[in-house]
């Protein structure tokens, strides 16, 4: 029996009064025989008896007799359809538990609180009979009575069973507004955006369950995507595979290897060097037929890095002269890779500041990354929300601030 099921009989029971072994619906034999006709209660009594014996449909038919009794009081048929809930439900008669739960919350005798658990136990044998319809709207009349986060929860499992994709986003972007969603939830909630195509709801989704609930699953779908989008800039590439290599997202020796290469290409030899020895470490590279080439292009980083650092002062003079902004920003970010924060942070800011850089956003995105690496969150934060674009530069500054917020364990 699933999870659901065995809720949907707990909120049954509970309106019963069932405990683990013997159910106690209100109604003691001698109580009955005292205050009922003889042939109301006599059969009443015997068929208490036999749910006690577990004979919980031999009961029923106990009580069937019942019904051809004319002129019943309606204290009568209140204790006769209290014994018939119980039995019902017991013997899982769905249709005949509902009838006798229907017709004690109409019967005006039970207190407001039983009133409450009754009804709940409905729902719970419209939900068991697969009549998700009369439960719907069992709950919703409970809702306007009182929230409840477990009937919520059921009306959302019931939608979601029905494939009412509608009703089902729209009660969960309702829940959202009152208090957020769990991650279940926001997981339910994509898979609707899925079904409908809703592509942009989708990732707007996804980036929820990557911030609050960071998984390995979650931001790779991400990545991917933005990767995808029709303005998306092939030279932010390398700030996918940054984002990657941040959540621990790296496995395959060629995206150790790409990742490296783009770096260098980047001007950014000592984040390659790190990525290289990870890679190694992490038993990727260095091994199997294309270990030489490995070593290859790890001599090369590391020679890479020994110049730029040999170079930086002067370079850093002639990209001022030059007003080349783009490749001051890049040695200042390299900079930062390497050990030098202070110095890369302000070659960086003063390259933004120049006016001579081609596209300022990604500028910005790599200025925040770089803060980030000199563990400077709340500069990395304030810059990285400052990006703004539409070549998925925005995308990926945004994606930091998630990930600086609430890394991946």
């Amino acid at each position: 029996m699933s999870k659901f099921r065995l809720a949907h009989l707990g909120l049954v029971l509970a309106a019963l009064g069932f405990t683990a072994a013997t159910p106690v619906i209100g109604l003691a034999p001698a109580y009955a025989a005292a205050t009922l006709r003889p042939e109301v209660g006599t059969p009443l009594v015997a068929a208490q008896q036999l749910m006690k014996q577990g004979k919980n449909k031999d009961a029923l038919l106990k009580l069937h007799e019942l019904d051809k009794v004319s002129g019943k009081t309606p204290d009568e048929n209140y204790l006769i359809e209290r014994t018939r809930a119980g039995a019902a439900a017991a013997a899982g008669d769905n249709d005949a538990a509902a009838k006798a739960f229907e017709a004690l919350l109409a019967s005006g005798k039970l207190s407001p609180a039983e009133r409450s658990q009754f009804s709940e136990g409905l729902v719970g044998i419209y939900m068991r009979s697969g009549d998700l319809n009369k439960a719907n709207a069992a709950i919703d009349k409970l809702l306007k009575e009182k929230d409840d986060p477990k009937l919520r929860a059921y009306l959302l499992q019931n939608y979601y069973k029905q494939g009412n994709w509608t009703a089902l986003e729209n009660e969960l972007h309702t829940a959202e507004k009152r208090g957020g969603l769990n991650e279940d939830q926001l997981g339910m909630l994509a898979n609707v955006q899925l079904k409908k195509n809703d592509k942009a709801g989708y990732v707007h989704t996804i980036e929820k369950l990557a911030a609050g609930y960071p998984k390995a699953r979650y931001w790779e779908d991400l990545l991917n995507r933005v990767q995808g989008k029709p303005n998306f800039s092939s030279r932010l590439s390398v700030d996918v595979y940054r984002l990657k290599f941040a959540n621990g997202l790296m496995k395959k020796p060629s995206e150790y290897m790409e990742m490296a290469q783009l770096l260098l290409q980047s001007k950014a030899p000592a984040e390659a060097v790190k990525v290289i020895d990870k890679g190694f470490k992490a038993g990727a590279l260095g091994t199997g037929p294309d270990a030489a080439r490995h070593q290859r292009l790890k001599d090369l980083a590391e020679k890479t890095l020994a110049e730029q650092n040999k170079n930086a002062v002067t370079d850093e003079a002639e990209f001022t002269k030059i007003k080349d902004g783009d490749a001051l920003a890049a040695l200042g970010y390299g900079l930062v890779q390497s050990g030098q924060a202070d110095k890369g942070l302000k070659i960086m800011e003063t390259a933004i500041k120049s006016g001579t850089v081609k596209n300022v956003d990604e500028v910005k995105l790599h200025l925040g990354a770089a803060y980030a690496a000199a563990g400077k969150k709340q500069q990395a934060i304030s810059t990285l929300k400052s990006v703004g674009g539409d070549n998925g530069a925005a995308d990926l500054a945004r994606y930091w601030v998630m990930a600086i917020n609430k890394p991946m364990a």
